[in-house]
């Protein structure tokens, strides 16, 4: 039993706690680390030198520049002058474009060049008398149009060469029978009259109502065109005396001379075929017309329109209500 004291009855010994081996050892550490200790230097630690210091891994996290987020709204001084810089160069693009069309205008003017000048009929630059209508398919009728108004075209220059040849077959009946003065002056009179009168009362109506969709026009159209179909029925049916070659009068002229009739009989049917054309091309008008969406009411509006913004016209009215009222 060595953990026990031999002799409880001897005289006890000292002992110096203090000189016991693991206090003294744990005495000489704390005072070496207390000495080596020197708060004023740079490297000095809290922590033992002589342990092992593990460096400190620096961890980086990404960083992204931080972004204001601001929202700026115009003031109304700000709103102000940037409509008064677009109205300002608005402006200076308006008068800029004013500049060219007047540039253009005066090159125009001095180049005597007018895109509508007349240009029917087609007469030389050295003849005195200068064209009076101007007569353009492609520039001033519809494209659904054109075909119908050049055959009306044409049809009013088979009626003039019609006329003629008329002209030439009573000049050859007069020739052989004197009697028949009045049908050869007859004929001049209708060949100098009608030729005229047909493009103005009929051609020149319809072109004008194909060209800016006249109700009016078309009216007037109707009306003239049907009058003249009578007429050439008329004239192929060749009354005696009445100034056209017609069947009646080439079958009384075989008798007197077969030469004469035979050409007379061609002039009648040449009346015919006008007769048939134009029935033909007043059916195909009227079916166009119809497409349109001209009426009667449109075409009164027009005439009254044209009346009351007629200088003529309006002069005559104040002048006979003047008149009117003066005598009263």
């Amino acid at each position: 039993m060595s953990g026990y004291d031999p002799n409880p009855f001897a005289a006890p010994v000292d002992i110096n706690p203090f000189q016991d081996p693991s206090v003294t050892q744990l005495t000489n550490a704390s005072q070496n680390s207390i000495g080596e200790y020197n708060p004023f230097t740079e490297n000095t630690r809290l922590t033992n030198p002589n342990q092992p210091t593990v460096p400190a891994t620096k961890t980086t996290t990404p960083s992204q520049p931080a972004i204001l987020q601001t929202s700026v709204e115009p003031t109304p001084q700000t709103t102000a002058v940037a409509a008064q810089a677009s109205l300002l160069k608005q402006q200076e693009e308006l008068e800029r474009k004013a500049a060219e069309l007047d540039r253009k205008e005066q090159e125009m003017q001095n180049l005597s060049f007018n895109p509508r000048q007349n240009n029917w009929p087609p007469l030389p630059k050295i003849c005195p008398i200068k064209p009076c209508f101007y007569q353009d398919f492609s520039a001033d009728i519809p494209a659904d149009y054109q075909r119908t108004c050049k055959m009306l075209y044409y049809l009013w220059m088979y009626h003039a060469l019609t006329l003629f040849l008329n002209f030439l077959a009573c000049l050859a009946m007069f020739c052989v029978n004197t009697a028949t003065g009045v049908d050869f002056g007859l004929s001049i009179l209708w060949f100098v009259l009608f030729t005229p009168c047909a493009f103005l009362c009929w051609y020149r109506p319809v072109y004008k109502a194909f060209r800016s969709d006249s109700s009016f026009n078309f009216f007037l159209f109707f009306f003239v065109f049907f009058c003249q179909i009578v007429i050439y029925i008329i004239q192929a049916v060749g009354i005696p005396g009445w100034g056209d070659s017609g069947w009646i009068l080439a079958l009384s002229m075989i008798k007197t001379n077969t030469a004469v009739s035979v050409i007379m009989m061609v002039v009648a049917g040449f009346f015919t075929m006008n007769a048939l054309l134009a029935l033909f091309l007043l059916k195909r008008v009227h079916s166009l017309y119809r497409r349109t969406g001209a009426s009667f009411q449109k075409a009164q509006a027009e005439f009254s329109q044209g009346v009351f913004t007629n200088q003529s016209v309006r002069n005559a009215a104040s002048t006979a209500a003047h008149s009117a009222f003066q005598s009263n």
